[in-house]
């Protein structure tokens, strides 16, 4: 099944893979009006995995978003693994401008490179430079069978049980709860403790968090936690943010009334004492007003990599 998004890339060269090749779309015009006309076209990007495409179509959204100005439409074609289904894919490809691929089959990558030869477009195999780079280590060839990182093994099984207990245990305070926790993140409201726990819980790390909540104590469960040597980390976030966040979370949930839940002066108390909370216990705090819950995630396994160092 196909998977589309349009998105929008910037001038001039279009970069991808982890070789450094580089695309020029479209050629360079030594005018603004040609350049102008240039870019009214949207260009094809296709994208071809042998598995469930996650690889490679993370590598396109993280190339194609710092390209702003360039419409681009990406269209994704997963579990590509059999001679037939690459050739009547590629059958259409004669729009396409750039195919990046992550295929471990030889006989299909020289399928793709053959047709791009024939038909115009780019091919390019974003994991073969690395997949080589193994193989010139000790001289051992690869396995050359897809989906090989996808596997039931201790690893999933941990990823399986970490989600379990983000998602049974939310705002779960149990001693026995907390301590059983890789990490319990702590903060305010709608500082994305929840969605952050989960994000971790599919990594294989099991997150707990513990919500501070105005003229509330921090639960004992949780000093027993940090007691016992569980980390913490807190989590905060602008005033201005979380107002705006609580205000849709107010009406998502239709209980506008609530005024001071989202007022700023009021948040603006409630993180001076998070704060203060944080400074007591001495707990690392990262700031989640600008980052995602990728990125928020991985600034915590940051810090729980330099606490086993």
């Amino acid at each position: 099944m196909e998977n589309q998004r349009v998105c929008k890339t910037s001038k001039g060269k279009f970069r991808c893979g982890l070789h450094g090749l580089f695309h020029k779309l479209p050629p360079k015009q030594s005018t603004d009006r040609f350049r102008s006309v240039a870019l009214t076209k949207t260009y094809q990007i296709v994208l071809l995995s042998d598995a469930t495409g996650e690889t490679v179509a993370a590598a396109a959204e993280a190339v194609a978003s710092q390209f702003v100005e360039m419409p681009v439409k990406i269209t994704m074609y997963p579990f590509v693994r059999s001679l037939q289904r690459a050739k009547s894919l590629i059958e259409g490809f004669g729009s396409a401008d750039l195919v990046i691929y992550t295929i471990v089959s030889a006989e299909i990558t020289k399928l793709v490179e053959a047709a791009s030869n024939t038909q115009g477009f780019k091919a390019i195999s974003l994991l073969g430079p690395v997949m080589q780079a193994f193989a010139d280590l000790d001289g051992l060839e690869p396995t050359g069978q897809p989906g090989k990182q996808y596997k039931v093994d201790k690893d999933y099984l941990e990823r399986v049980t970490a989600i379990d207990y983000a998602i049974s245990h939310d705002d779960g305070l149990s001693a026995e709860y907390l301590r059983q926790a890789d990490v319990i993140l702590v903060g305010v409201s709608r500082t994305s403790k929840t969605p952050t726990c989960i994000y971790l819980a599919y990594q294989g790390i099991r997150a707990a968090n513990v919500p501070l909540i105005p003229d509330q104590d921090v639960p004992a469960s949780f000093i027993e936690a940090l007691a016992a040597g569980v980390p913490a980390i807190g989590l905060i976030a602008s005033p201005t943010r979380l107002s705006q966040v609580r205000q849709h979370r107010l009406k998502a949930l239709g209980n506008p009334e609530l005024v001071a839940y989202a007022e700023t002066k009021d948040i603006q108390n409630e993180l001076a004492s998070a704060r203060l909370f944080f400074e007591k216990h001495g707990l690392p705090v990262i700031d989640v007003t600008r980052r995602s819950i990728e990125e928020t995630a991985a600034a915590i396994r940051g810090i729980l990599a330099e606490a086993k160092t």
